[in-house]
C-alpha cells in the first residue's frame, strides 16, 4: 500500500472523485485549495482523499472515496490514519460533513467521530440534482470532529 500526494492535474482523479461527491461543480469549488491523496494498491489506484485548512487549529476531509471494487478492505481507514497521523502536530481538529446514511455515519463514528451539527438542506440548496445513498435521499449535512 502506498499513499501519493497529488499536486499536479488533480483534475485526473474526478473519475473516483465523483464517488464521493457526485457533483463535479462542487468538487471543483474545494480540490484546488486542497491536498489531495490518492492510496494505491500493488500500483492501483484505490482511494482518495482531498484535506483542506480552515484555519489554524482544524483540517477538513472534502472528500474520501473508494472504487466499489476495493471498498470494505480498509483503505478508506488507511487514509483517515494517515491524515491523522501526518497532521497531528499541527492542528487539533480533524472535521468532516457527509450525508444522512447510517453506514456512512457509523463508519466514521467507530474512527473516533462525534457529530457536530447538521447543516440543514445542503443536499437541496447545494446540489442541482437530488443525491441518493442506500436508496435514501440525503437532505442535511452531518458535521463531525475528532480530535487529533
Amino acid at each position: 500500500m502506498k499513499i501519493k500526494e497529488i499536486t499536479i492535474n488533480k483534475t485526473d482523479y474526478m473519475d473516483i472523485l465523483l464517488i464521493g461527491d457526485e457533483d463535479k461543480k462542487m468538487i471543483n469549488k474545494y480540490l484546488e485549495q486542497s491536498i489531495l491523496y490518492a492510496l494505491y494498491e500493488n500500483n492501483v489506484l484505490t482511494s482518495v482523499c482531498t484535506v483542506v485548512e480552515i484555519d489554524n487549529e482544524t483540517i477538513e476531509i472534502k472528500n474520501l472515496a473508494t472504487y466499489p471494487q476495493y471498498q470494505n478492505k480498509g483503505y478508506a481507514t488507511a487514509l483517515i490514519n494517515f491524515v491523522c497521523n501526518k497532521y497531528k502536530t499541527k492542528f487539533k481538529y480533524l472535521i468532516l460533513g457527509t450525508g444522512e446514511n447510517n453506514k456512512t455515519l457509523n463508519f466514521y463514528k467507530k474512527h473516533g467521530f462525534q457529530e457536530t451539527h447538521k447543516l440543514k438542506n445542503f443536499f437541496i440548496d447545494n446540489y442541482t440534482h437530488p443525491i441518493f445513498e442506500n436508496g435514501k435521499q440525503l437532505v442535511d449535512m452531518i458535521y463531525l470532529k475528532k480530535i487529533l
